[in-house]
């Protein structure tokens, strides 16, 4: 998938192997994510990719003649008995990117996988401060959900 804004073309793919590139575009994306969680490893991120119940999407952007990741969305797949659910976690659009559509096509491109893998619904959460987030999400199709979220830290 990709497309074209002000001569920036904007490709999203899901990564298939790890590299010193994919490794120092993590280093460089994580920390616009959370102050308190390291880049992940080389095998953290292979771990990733390697697993069948989940997609770690790249945002690439070509201007000319370079390339290089400006953002990344990792979508997870779980079965429980009442069907086939997925879940979009770690979207991260680099600074330098924001405002060019990259988290749209991200978040289209996992849209696009869940409904191809007959998912039920796909769910995320996002930070009430996140502004501009909140308004992609919502112009996508997201629907706030009634739930309370409980989180049991280990």
């Amino acid at each position: 998938m990709s497309d074209t804004v002000a001569d920036v073309t904007i490709s999203v793919r899901a990564a298939t192997e790890v590299n010193d590139g994919l490794v120092e575009s993590f280093s460089r994306l994580i920390p616009q994510l959370s102050s308190s969680s390291p880049p992940p490893t080389s095998a953290e991120l292979l771990s990733i990719i390697d697993n069948p119940n989940s997609v770690l999407f790249i945002a690439e952007v070509e201007s000319d003649g370079e390339r290089s990741v400006v953002g990344s969305l990792t979508l997870a797949f779980y079965r429980i008995p009442t069907g086939l659910k997925a879940w979009i976690e770690d979207v991260v659009v680099d600074e330098s990117a924001r405002g060019l559509g990259v988290g749209e096509a991200l978040n289209l491109a996992a849209i696009d996988e869940a409904r191809q893998r007959g998912a039920k619904n796909v769910s995320l959460t996002s930070r009430s401060s996140r502004e501009a987030a909140n308004r992609l999400y919502q112009r996508l199709g997201f629907e706030p959900y009634e739930t309370n979220l409980y989180r049991f830290g280990l």
